[in-house]
């Protein structure tokens, strides 16, 4: 296996630890909005997995740059579809108000 190969599952696998430590430990009220923040994040995942799968070099390729592509759509409209139904229960109903 090549070294470089190696060294890019390494660091993979420990995002993979580091990341699931930071996500248990944020408390239940910050959740949604953070889970905001990470939209943009996938809307940049979005934008390389066009361009991985316009590049066009090699089948798999092209193959895998789709499958990042619905992945990191379906991960930014939940997550816009959850944040809505957030902010949807701190609205003030109209009979409250009059």
């Amino acid at each position: 296996m090549d070294g470089t190969i190696l060294i890019s599952i390494y660091i993979f696998v420990l995002a993979i630890f580091v990341g699931f430590e930071v996500i248990t430990k944020v408390p239940p009220l910050l959740h949604t909005p953070l889970m905001s923040g990470s939209n943009a994040i996938s809307g940049i995942t979005i934008v390389g997995a066009i361009i991985s799968a316009g590049a066009g070099d090699y089948q798999l390729s092209q193959i895998l740059g789709m499958v990042a592509l619905i992945c990191a759509t379906i991960n930014v409209v939940g997550g816009f579809m959850v944040t809505d139904r957030m902010l949807e229960m701190f609205k003030k109903e109209k009979k409250q108000e009059k």
